[in-house]
């Protein structure tokens, strides 16, 4: 029962870990036309990176630092933008429309 033991404290942030950077690789290497959009840091969260495919696709992640997020999305050929600066694509907002009007979300 190991696993009891390793719950974080209450208002203590998760880190960014292995797990979340393969999913990253992944869902950029199995999506067409995927952008970056790194988002700051928050109270609740860490920095996070945002994937988002060409049909509106997308998964979201913590990153260590903005700066990885960069790297890591320059050595995948994906291309990364500052959210709080550029805003998030429309493609995104209507793909989550469509899995609503589906049932799927």
């Amino acid at each position: 029962m190991k696993w009891f033991g390793r719950r974080q404290k209450p208002g203590t942030m998760r880190r960014s870990d292995t797990p979340d950077q393969a999913h990253l690789r992944e869902f950029a290497q199995t999506r067409q036309g995927v952008e970056g959009f790194v988002e700051p840091r928050t109270a609740v969260t860490d920095y996070t990176l945002l994937l988002v495919a060409i049909d509106g696709e997308w998964t979201r992640r913590r990153v260590p630092s903005v700066e990885w997020a960069h790297n890591f999305a320059n050595k995948l050929g994906v291309p990364s933008y500052d959210a709080a600066v550029v805003g998030y694509p429309p493609r995104m907002r209507e793909y989550n429309a469509r899995m609503k009007k589906n049932g799927l979300a």
